[in-house]
């Protein structure tokens, strides 16, 4: 009997998230209770776009059940590394955040859609409020690659929670900070600055500049009103909890104009105009 011998193929879409087991390289404290984990990652590291984010696995036992969301913080391809900057806010993150170097994590990604960056915009003005810096610093280094010209602006409610303002100012990119309690900068709220800002620009820069936010719900809501306002094009990366993260179990639903979207699936970044805040 003849036997043939067939080859077979399987084509990953640019898209398609994986699952990977991820060796922890790094695990540091920036912050009190906010840690960066840097670690390899062979596809993540190759596929995933700023704004994107990783679901992870946090323990062996069934609880926690279900995997945690971080957005991926920084993006290193030629090396194969990811940064997931996150704050312990349960028993999920606390179990997290005591892992160690050369442990293993069980992550699935890159999951969601990401920025924009769009070439006939040659000017970009990001702000961060609070832990909304996590995806927005792999935004900073992408913008910084693709020689678009960026003022950062950062805020939280202390200086001991404003995290990666020296990172941004060791690129040369411009950074302004603000805290709501005045310990680092002046007292007041990110979005007082982004004001103060566009106050400074020429309006006819207003078109081809792009507001990217990410941060509390009320901050980008601010945020996205003010962008109105002055008509310039606005995309926030917004925060909810989710239970998957692939989009099937509609537990992170917001509203837009064109209806009911997926926050983990059709966000978490959405044009501001589409939102129904």
């Amino acid at each position: 009997m003849q036997t043939t011998n067939r080859l077979f193929f399987v084509i990953i879409h640019p898209k398609m998230p994986i699952h990977e087991k991820a060796r922890i390289l790094e695990h540091i404290e920036v912050a009190p209770k906010r840690f960066k984990l840097v670690i390899s990652s062979l596809y993540i590291s190759t596929h995933a776009q700023p704004g994107q984010f990783v679901m992870v696995r946090v323990s062996n036992e069934l609880d926690p059940l279900l995997r945690r969301p971080l957005g991926i913080n920084g993006i290193r391809k030629d090396e194969h590394i990811i940064e997931l900057l996150y704050e312990v806010k349960g028993k999920g993150t606390e179990i997290l955040s005591k892992t160690e170097v050369n442990e293993l994590l069980d992550i699935v990604g890159p999951l969601g859609t990401g920025f924009t960056i769009k070439k006939e915009k040659p000017f970009a003005i990001v702000v961060a409020g609070g832990m909304g810096v996590a995806p927005m610093c792999a935004l900073i280094g992408e913008l910084k690659k693709q020689n678009k010209k960026t003022m950062v602006l950062l805020g939280a409610r202390n200086k001991e929670t404003l995290l990666c303002e020296e990172a941004v100012k060791v690129q040369g990119i411009d950074c302004r900070s603000i805290t709501d309690d005045g310990s680092n900068g002046r007292k007041g709220f990110v979005s007082e600055l982004l004001n103060e800002f566009l106050n400074e620009m020429r309006e006819s820069d207003f078109n081809t500049s792009t507001i990217f936010a990410c941060g509390p719900k009320e901050m980008l809501k601010v945020v996205a009103e003010i962008a109105f306002q002055k008509k310039i094009e606005c995309q926030v990366s917004l925060e909810e909890k989710m239970a998957c993260g692939i989009g099937a179990c509609m537990g992170c639903v917001v509203k837009t104009k064109s209806g009911h979207k997926k926050v983990c699936d059709d966000g978490p970044v959405f044009n501001a105009n589409d939102l129904l805040w």
